[in-house]
């Protein structure tokens, strides 16, 4: 019984030294006075009997749960969750960039209309989208910009560089994504030039956005698109994103209809209706804005980050 126990508790240690200490085999059998293949036979008797059970989490496992789960959920096409290395926004967006690129270059065939928006995200996406043998391929902007901003937008690069791809002069908006009253956008939309561009926005078969947070660090919000009386509309109706410069809530609702009427770009019900509507964005503060383009059906396809794909299933 004694010898027995022995044993035990030397398997037991060299199961430590070797998993916890990090030895080598080597090491242990100097400092045991004994032979390595004996050493290795006690490691391997250690597993038999479970004192040591090895575990081994495959991040590409484990994001394919999580696909599963969320295109299940929210009824997508797709889901692609990318592994990135830390949780932080330069690094989700270069790697969510990185994945997308290659997502839009083989979805984006001969005869497509690709509609875009603009700002960080679809900045590292469009960069990166290599070059397509492709025909009669049009690109448009789905949304206004912004015409004064601390930090770039990338309106029109996002826009160049998509039309550099697939071999194609694109079409832009260059006006305001929110103005100061519906009669303005009433009448800047009205515009034939305008009206020809929104028009063909509406009939994209491929849309390629992300969705902006809310809060004050927001391109839109530091554009000082909004009054104090609008922000405390968007407060109160708890906006958790936009989507083409249209504020929703969690349900995906519109926030309000009179900021609503002042944006300029494609509606929400109209992209909806288009074949093919892929999301791009993760981070923390995205996960909400994410799961109100999801409840409110704007999207079919998600491209996000592990980290945020964890919060969606967690909410």
């Amino acid at each position: 019984m004694e010898r027995d126990e022995f044993k035990l508790s030397r398997v037991v240690n060299v199961a430590k030294m070797y998993y916890q200490l990090e030895y080598s085999q080597q090491a242990i059998a100097k400092e045991l006075d004994i032979s390595r293949p004996t050493v290795s036979r006690l490691l391997q008797e250690a597993k038999n009997r479970g004192i040591v059970q090895i575990k081994i989490n495959d991040p590409a496992e484990d994001g394919q749960k999580l696909e599963e789960v969320i295109k299940n959920k929210y009824k997508l096409k797709d889901c692609i969750i990318v592994h990135v290395p830390v949780y932080q926004d330069e690094v989700v967006k270069e790697y969510l960039g990185k994945k997308a690129a290659d997502y839009i270059w083989e979805t984006v065939k001969s005869g497509d209309i690709v509609g875009a928006t603009w700002g960080t995200t679809l900045f590292e996406i469009a960069r990166r989208v290599k070059r397509k043998d492709v025909l009669d391929v049009k690109v448009v902007q789905l949304n206004g910009g912004v015409s004064h901003s601390e930090s770039d937008t990338y309106a029109s690069q996002v826009l160049n560089y998509l039309g550099k791809a697939f071999d194609t002069s694109p079409h832009f908006l260059p006006l305001p994504a929110v103005v100061d009253s519906q009669y303005v956008a009433q009448t800047i939309v009205a515009d034939r030039h305008i009206h020809r561009v929104l028009e063909l926005g509406k009939k994209a078969t491929i849309a390629l956005f992300t969705v902006g947070d809310p809060n004050e660090g927001s391109t839109l919000v530091k554009a000082d698109y909004f009054t104090k009386q609008d922000l405390k509309v968007l407060q109160e109706k708890q906006a958790v994103g936009d989507i083409c410069s249209r504020f929703i809530d969690i349900e995906g609702q519109l926030c309000s209809n009179d900021i609503n009427a002042r944006a300029i770009g494609i509606e929400l019900e109209d992209l909806r209706r288009i074949d093919s509507t892929i999301l791009v964005a993760g981070g923390i503060k995205k996960v909400n804005g994410i799961i109100g383009a999801l409840t409110g059906n704007y999207a079919n396809v998600l491209i996000t980050d592990q980290f945020t794909a964890k919060s969606l299933v967690e909410r």
